[in-house]
């Protein structure tokens, strides 16, 4: 009797560890995703270029729209995850010696001119996701604020539909060179990691 209450024991424990963590704070869970040991945030340097890579769980997302002083409904709750669950968003980050490679790269007007207009419209043609099996996934939006140098990196915020079925173990980000002589610089992304996100206590 005592060896099957050990066999439970563990397997329920096996059970829990397999689950989703879930956080009480916004702050817990970009601590958790910020770290590059937990597979949702990776950094590459290339030609002195710093780039970097986090994926934004569906919660944190749903965090943006929900007033912290208010009582979450369950109901309200599910409808926000339900709803923008069915996308995959990413926060991909360029800067160069500390700075955003807008204030810190442009030798002209010019230059400078074609990076905004890069990072304002091109991200369809330069940045892809991709499946093991070379499937690319469309990109469905993607949002550039401008910091204005007031900010340590240039930004953007890629949306992504989620596939219907995820199939394969890993996906791939490319980005390619435009302009800043990297190359193609490439992060490679668990499918299980997004499966299992971590969730926010709402």
């Amino acid at each position: 009797m005592k060896r099957e209450v050990i066999v439970f024991l563990i397997s329920s424990l096996l059970l829990l560890s397999c689950n989703n963590l879930s956080f009480s704070s916004k702050e817990e869970l970009l601590h958790h995703i910020k770290n590059t040991d937990n597979g949702y945030y990776a950094e590459k340097t290339v030609n002195g270029i710093d780039f970097s890579l986090l994926y934004r769980p569906t919660d944190l997302v749903v965090s943006q729209f929900v007033d912290s002083d208010s009582i979450v409904t369950i109901g309200i709750r599910d409808s926000l995850r339900k709803h923008y669950g069915d996308y995959l968003y990413f926060n991909l980050s360029l800067s160069h010696n500390g700075r955003d490679i807008l204030t810190s790269l442009p030798r002209s007007k010019n230059e400078y001119g074609s990076l905004v207009n890069t990072f304002s419209f091109g991200m369809r043609d330069i940045v892809h996701l991709y499946t093991e099996d070379n499937d690319t996934l469309p990109l469905y939006d993607f949002n550039f604020p401008r910091m204005y140098g007031l900010s340590k990196a240039t930004s953007v915020l890629l949306v992504y539909p989620k596939p219907k079925k995820m199939e394969n173990n890993y996906f791939f980000l490319s980005i390619e060179d435009f302009g800043l002589q990297t190359g193609e610089v490439r992060f490679k992304l668990k499918k299980d990691k997004i499966e299992n996100q971590p969730t926010l206590n709402f």
